[in-house]
């Protein structure tokens, strides 16, 4: 039984790997900035510990870690700033140097070590180098764009007017994971050190063009969605950062062995974007007229 200090652990990434440690019966030590919010609540019901934690307190990090054999670390610009993502991600790589930690899993972003010029991939890849540096034994997974983004946003918003608004082809392929698979994937990385240390892995479970994508979404929605291509300039005129993305989507776009990551790793029970898009309750999204303004990214 592994003792595992998870971050980000009320957020999507790290909340999935939080619930798969648990039903793997390993003991989880939830960190959060805010241990009394309804998040960190139902994760003591689930039963992880729960300890606050911040990344401008070093301290805090310090006596959260104490004591645990390895970290699942996960960063993120949205929020801050890319040069506060950088600074929280080095934060917590020292501390878990000094802590002794047996493994650290990392969580950053399919090909950001591929110079992809993409702001938020380069900050992570910062994160990554810095690690690499640590002397603790490390992985990195690197997952592909998130499914659970099509579930929220302006995302959400276009398709209760039937429209899949997407800054893509219709025919240009793109690599998705679902959040529990992320989880189960570091979970199952977690559990295996000698396995995994010094590897970096760029993890997928699916691969689909917005048609198809559109095409699925209206099964499971039961009503028509239509792919609507969005100007690169509007998402620019929002977020120089996701524009750059989603270029590099489309013209250099991601290539990850979907059907080799299936193969060599059946125990993760990979979802297919159907399969993601079947779970969704979308008559309770559709008619929720205020669901947060969340931004799509990978």
């Amino acid at each position: 039984m592994l003792t595992v200090a998870v971050t980000g652990a009320t957020g999507a990434q790290g909340g999935a790997t939080a619930r798969a440690l648990l039903t793997a019966g390993h003991r989880v030590r939830a960190l959060t900035r805010q241990p009394t919010s309804p998040a960190a609540d139902t994760l003591r019901g689930l039963g992880a510990e729960v300890r606050h934690a911040d990344f401008d307190d070093r301290a805090s990090l310090d006596a959260a870690l104490a004591g645990a054999d390895s970290l699942f670390a996960v960063t993120t610009p949205f929020g801050t700033d890319l040069a506060t993502e950088v600074r929280h991600g080095r934060a917590l790589v020292d501390a878990a140097a000094v802590a002794g930690l047996g493994h650290i899993v990392l969580t950053t972003v399919a090909h950001a070590d591929r110079g992809t010029g993409v702001p938020h991939y380069e900050s992570k890849y910062l994160v990554e180098r810095h690690l690499h540096r640590s002397g603790v034994p490390w992985t990195i997974i690197a997952p592909a764009a998130f499914m659970d983004n099509y579930a929220s946003g302006w995302n959400l918003d276009g398709l209760r007017e039937g429209v899949f608004a997407w800054p893509m082809p219709a025919d240009r392929p793109l690599a998705l994971i679902p959040a529990v698979d992320i989880g189960a994937f570091a979970a199952y990385v977690l559990q295996r050190c000698a396995e995994f240390a010094g590897r970096r892995i760029d993890i997928a479970s699916d691969q689909r063009t917005p048609a198809e994508m559109a095409e699925i979404l209206t099964g499971a929605i039961g009503s028509a969605i239509d792919h609507r291509r969005v100007p690169l300039a509007r998402v620019r005129q929002w977020s120089t950062d996701l524009a750059a993305m989603f270029e590099y989507f489309t013209d250099v776009g991601l290539d990850l062995d979907v059907a080799g990551l299936r193969r060599d790793y059946p125990e993760v029970g990979w979802h297919s974007f159907a399969d993601w898009a079947a779970a969704q309750d979308w008559a309770t999204l559709l008619s929720d007229a205020t669901t947060n303004h969340a931004s799509s990214r990978s």
